[in-house]
C-alpha cells in the first residue's frame, strides 16, 4: 500500500522541490528519541525544584553533559532539517510560518518563566536559539560543505578569543561572548551554540552527495519506532510546548496531597555553598546546622521555604543568625 503522509509540526526533513514530498522516518525517531532523552532530564530538575530530589543533582557532570548532548542533537537536527526542506530553493512561505511558530512559542517561555522563575527567567532558550539559527543558518545551504564546516568551528572556538566585557550587557548576552554567563534555566547563546545546526547542514550536505537520504526514506516507515518516537519526532513543537507545564502540574498536586519533601538537604546545600565563598568549611557546616534547627524550633523554617520569611530582614531569623555565628 502507498505510504500516506502524515500531517506534521515540523515541515522539514523532506526532499524539496517535489510535489509529493515523503518525509524520512528515521530522522523524526531521532528527534523523538532527543525529546524524550530531554523529558527524562527536565523531569529530574523538577524534583530537584520541588525538594523530591538532592540539590543540585543536575549540577553534577554526568547530567550536565546528559544535558548538553540533548540541546546538540536538537540544532544538529535543525540543520538537518533545513537542508532537506530548502536546499534547492528556500520555501519562504513554509519558513516564515515555521518561524513565527517557534519564534512565538519561545516569546510565551519567556513570558511564562519571567512570573513563574523571575530569578531562572530564559530570555534566549532552545527555541530561542532555533528561530534566530535558522535565519542565520540559511546562506550556509547553499556554500560548500567543508566551508560550513569551518564556520562551525570558528563559532565553537571563537567565544574564547572573541570574549569581552563589552558583551556583559543583557541585550548582548545572547551573542555568549560575556565572559560571565548570565542565571536563567535555559540559555543557548550562538557562541558556540550555533556550530551545531552547521554541522547539521554539513553532514546533510556530504549525506545527498553520497545519496543517503534516498536510500533512508523506506526505512523504519509504519515501524513501531516511526508510530511511537517518530511521532513525537513530527510533533516536537507541541510536545515540547505541554511536556514540562504537565510535569510540573502533576509534581505539584502530588506535593500538596503528599505533603513537601524535607528541605533539610537543600538548605543546608545552599548555606554552605553561600558561606564556603568567605568562611572555612567545617564553620559553614556547623554553622548552617545550627541556623536550620534554630529556624526550625522558631517555626520559620517552612515559611522560609514558602517565600513568607526573609532571613536578611526578619528579626527572630536574624537573632538565630547571629548567635549561631558566635556559636
Amino acid at each position: 500500500l502507498p505510504h500516506r503522509r502524515v500531517q506534521s509540526t515540523d515541515p522539514g526533513d523532506r526532499v524539496a522541490g517535489t510535489k509529493t514530498q515523503s518525509r524520512i522516518s528515521l530522522i523524526d525517531i531521532a528527534r523523538g528519541v532527543a525529546l524524550i532523552a530531554m523529558t527524562i532530564y527536565h523531569f529530574t530538575w523538577d524534583l530537584e525544584f520541588f525538594g523530591w530530589a538532592p540539590p543540585a543533582t543536575t549540577l553534577q557532570t554526568g547530567w550536565v553533559l546528559f544535558a548538553r548532548g540533548i540541546a546538540s542533537s536538537f540544532l544538529f537536527l535543525v540543520g538537518v532539517s533545513l537542508f532537506l526542506g530548502h536546499n534547492k530553493g528556500i520555501r519562504w512561505q513554509d519558513f516564515w510560518k515555521r518561524f513565527l511558530l517557534v519564534a512565538g512559542c519561545a516569546a510565551l517561555i519567556s513570558l511564562a518563566t519571567w512570573f513563574a522563575v523571575p530569578g531562572g527567567f530564559i530570555f534566549f532558550g532552545i527555541l530561542h536559539a532555533i528561530a534566530l539559527f535558522s535565519v542565520l543558518a540559511l546562506p550556509f545551504l547553499f556554500v560548500p560543505w567543508w566551508l560550513v564546516v569551518l564556520a562551525a568551528a570558528v563559532f565553537w572556538f571563537g567565544g574564547t578569543w572573541l570574549s569581552n566585557d563589552l558583551f556583559n550587557t543583557p541585550s548582548l548576552w545572547w551573542t555568549g561572548l560575556s565572559p560571565v554567563n548570565p542565571i536563567s534555566n535555559d540559555f543557548v547563546p550562538l557562541f558556540p551554540w550555533f556550530s551545531a545546526p552547521l554541522l547539521g547542514i554539513a553532514m546533510a550536505k556530504l549525506a545527498a552527495t553520497m545519496g543517503l537520504f534516498e536510500r533512508m526514506k523506506g526505512i523504519a516507515q509504519a515501524s513501531l519506532a516511526d508510530k511511537s518516537f517518530g511521532l513525537i519526532g513530527r510533533h516536537s513543537l507541541i510536545y515540547y510546548m505541554v511536556h514540562q507545564p504537565l510535569m510540573m502540574g502533576l509534581l505539584w498536586a502530588f506535593t500538596t496531597i503528599a505533603g513537601p519533601p524535607d528541605r533539610t538537604p537543600a538548605f543546608l546545600h545552599n548555606c554552605e555553598k553561600s558561606c564556603s565563598a568567605s568562611n572555612e568549611a567545617q564553620f559553614c557546616e556547623k554553622f548552617c546546622a545550627c541556623t536550620s534547627d534554630g529556624l526550625k524550633r522558631a517555626d520559620l523554617f517552612t515559611p522560609f521555604h514558602e517565600g513568607k520569611v526573609d532571613l536578611s530582614t526578619d528579626p527572630k531569623a536574624q537573632n538565630i543568625i547571629e548567635q549561631c555565628s558566635a556559636q
